[in-house]
């Protein structure tokens, strides 16, 4: 496989960065946590937001393509509020508050 995981990492960030229109300024509070190998074609690469709980977990192929049907869990679940989220900037914020709400 000619992808590393550190390139897998790259993919799956700049794919959601470009689902979300997140804007330069703004993408520093998105971090690769994980990035793995799984079997010998694709790549699981885990996404979150510094110092939060919630994951992104995005499918990247050999290819360099993402698969769009991407994971997301938190703990934190959208009827519970969004106190937590105060200090982020608001389209990071928007971000957290949508994937809450929608899964």
């Amino acid at each position: 496989m000619l992808l590393t995981a550190t390139d897998a990492g790259q993919i799956a960030l700049e794919f959601l960065m470009a689902e979300w229109n997140v804007l330069e300024a703004n993408r520093e509070w998105f971090v690769i946590v994980n990035s793995r190998l799984i079997g010998m074609s694709w790549y699981i690469v885990e996404i979150a937001v510094e110092g939060f709980p919630d994951r992104w977990y995005v499918q990247v192929y050999d290819t360099g393509e993402c698969d769009p049907d991407y994971t997301f869990i938190s703990p934190i679940h959208g009827s519970e509020g969004y106190a937590d989220l105060t200090e982020l900037p608001s389209l990071v914020a928007e971000v957290l508050v949508s994937e809450r709400n929608f899964r």
